[in-house]
């Protein structure tokens, strides 16, 4: 169904794209994607993102919503970026950066660095519960019942198979379950035709 899934992203960096899945954090990527174009034109370096005032970046991130505490979180990590000597490439080490969280950290390793992780974001959290390929109350939970579901050389792409099926066919108000070749396995979709 998602032959194509894959980062929609725009990175050139690993820090570039640290900065990109900071600034995507409910808000789409093609947005993110028109912001960092030029943002990063600029400011392409954590030394770049340092030495810029933070009213400065806030006005460059604007539109990307939650401007505040996103140029802080990038201001943050940057600034950890530098003290480390560059970007850790595991997600232990990753998430040891101000600002850096789980999912943030999954996306870059498993995109920037190409090992094997399972970033849990909003629409891996529903589609992973929707169909049945999770039971989970929490994205982590989410994440470690996938982790054990699946064999780890898949975790990288089933990560953006459920993202694109989350994006482009099981939405969150109204999933194309007709549209759907999943829906004979969907738990979703089978307890709807029982009602």
């Amino acid at each position: 169904m998602h032959p194509d899934a894959q980062c929609e992203l725009n990175f050139g960096t690993p820090f570039q794209l640290l900065v990109a899945v900071i600034l995507s954090a409910q808000c789409t990527d093609k947005r993110v994607n028109a912001v960092t174009k030029d943002l990063f034109k600029k400011a392409p370096t954590p030394e770049d993102f340092v030495a810029m005032p933070v009213e400065e970046l806030e006005k460059e991130i604007f539109s990307c919503g939650f401007y505040h505490s996103k140029a802080k979180a990038v201001k943050e990590m940057s600034a950890s970026v530098v003290e480390m000597g560059g970007v850790p490439e595991t997600r232990e080490e990753l998430m040891k950066l101000r600002g850096v969280g789980r999912k943030t950290a999954n996306v870059v390793t498993a995109v920037a660095f190409d090992a094997n992780a399972i970033a849990v974001d909003t629409h891996v959290f529903r589609v992973s519960n929707r169909i049945g390929l999770a039971d989970a109350r929490t994205p982590e939970e989410t994440e470690k019942q996938l982790m054990a579901r699946f064999d780890e050389e898949l975790w990288n792409r089933l990560h953006h198979l459920l993202i694109f099926h989350g994006r482009y066919t099981c939405k969150a108000q109204k999933p194309d379950c007709e549209g759907c070749e999943l829906k004979k396995y969907c738990k979703y979709y089978l307890k709807q035709q029982k009602v």
